[in-house]
């Protein structure tokens, strides 16, 4: 496969025509629901025979089908990097990378939690379910699970319960506080969670405590480590969702001691994105460069094989005022803001600096909006992450946002690790 970025003048037919391709395939990978393509969209061509177009190099090429050109001419028989219009060139398969990919997932109805398990079971290695929360006396949530976790194990997915500082208001540091920093109620806690674990028939535990201040770093390396001691000894695995963090001086990451929580986990899934939110001016939300030194802090840290890199299947709609300042902003799935730009016949730009897409467009009441997202070109430089630094694997939040083509360029980049 290789991806396509659409120009002006191009429609699904005549990118079909020009590499020849069966039009709906490229309409099924893609997950579109209306044909109007708009320039500058993203499009996974699902062959792996590349036709040769005016102004190619296999350079190009290369960067589109995500292979090395040296293995493309290797494959091919070519002696030099000269190229002949309509020439075919065979797309070999990349050597994947091995492994232990983890994706949320929240329970909805059992027809919905049984299409996304099956869906998307061979390329991840671990299921978050999303979650437990937890109360400042250390009791949890009741969670509907269907039978999630009967099926993940049947498709070799460990299925792993997700317990948050979650409330009606939003994170709170507050019940986080409460349950780390008193003993009795911290084992209160590490009981409860042994509890759901075994008694759900779990393979592990991801914590997920969020807006931690900095006096509650150490008594949550000491609360993490509980955790896993408790559960350890009986196969089970202790993982933490960890806020992306670059350097020691930001604020709001200084409540997560990552050599710390390295040391006391197994593995860590690292929230490598909204870097721009709701919550601020418009932006990218995963920009390239912040993302790797996210990795390149946690690898600092800890061991590489602990690290998940944790990517979003979302983007940010901000709705902008006449001078310029936010509105309201909303989160939005990949797939529909896509959607949203073909609904509204927008191009579609990409920072190269950035490595992300983002478009603009005017609603029916004459509102401003800019819409920041990921896009297959940003999931591959994410993945392409993966392989060089050689962590453990990718994580996505979540499953059930659409994002079409994320799941054939994991296919494309690593297999699958099995860890139950």
């Amino acid at each position: 496969m290789f991806i396509y970025v659409v120009k002006a003048g191009d429609s699904l037919f005549s990118i079909a025509s020009k590499y020849q391709v069966n039009m709906d395939s490229i309409r099924i990978t893609n997950g579109l629901q209306i044909p109007n393509i708009v320039p500058g969209q993203d499009l996974l061509i699902p062959t792996n025979v590349y036709i040769v177009q005016p102004g190619d190099s296999l350079y190009k090429i290369g960067q589109m089908a995500l292979v090395p050109v040296e293995t493309i001419k290797l494959y091919n028989g070519l002696h030099t990097n000269n190229l002949s219009l309509g020439m075919r060139l065979y797309l070999p398969p990349r050597t994947k990378y091995r492994a232990a990919n983890f994706s949320y997932l929240t329970p909805t109805t059992p027809a919905r939690d049984i299409e996304l398990i099956n869906q998307f079971a061979d390329s991840n290695s671990y299921y978050g379910v999303f979650e437990y929360h937890i109360s400042n006396d250390g009791t949890l949530s009741p969670l509907y699970l269907h039978s999630i976790n009967t099926l993940s194990r049947q498709k070799q997915v460990a299925p792993i319960a997700v317990i948050s500082n979650l409330t009606e208001t939003g994170f709170s540091s507050e019940v986080a506080r409460s349950i780390i920093s008193n003993p009795t109620i911290r084992q209160q806690a590490v009981n409860n969670i042994y509890n759901v674990v075994k008694d759900n028939n779990f393979a592990g535990v991801n914590i997920d405590f969020e807006l931690l201040k900095d006096y509650d770093a150490a008594d949550y390396v000491i609360f993490i480590r509980m955790v896993r001691n408790r559960l350890s000894p009986e196969g089970y695995t202790t993982s933490v969702a960890l806020p992306a963090k670059t350097d020691d001086t930001t604020p709001w990451t200084k409540g997560y001691d990552y050599k710390g929580i390295g040391a006391a986990a197994d593995f860590v899934f690292l929230m490598a994105y909204d870097f721009h939110h709701g919550g601020g001016e418009p932006g990218p939300v995963a920009p390239v460069n912040e993302v790797r030194q996210t990795i390149q802090y946690a690898k600092n840290h800890m061991n590489a094989n602990r690290i998940i890199l944790g990517v979003p299947n979302y983007g940010y709609d901000w709705t902008m005022a006449e001078d310029g300042s936010v509105i309201s902003a909303r989160a939005i799935a990949v797939g529909d803001a896509v959607n949203t730009a073909m609904s509204y016949q927008v191009p579609i730009q990409y920072s190269t600096q950035y490595q992300q897409a983002h478009f603009e467009y005017w609603d029916a009441l004459g509102n401003r909006h800019i819409v920041w997202f990921e896009d297959s070109r940003s999931r591959a430089r994410k993945l392409q992450m993966v392989v060089d630094y050689k962590i453990k694997g990718i994580g996505i939040w979540q499953l059930g946002l659409s994002f079409p083509q994320s799941v054939h360029l994991v296919r494309h980049f690593l297999s699958k690790r099995i860890v139950i």
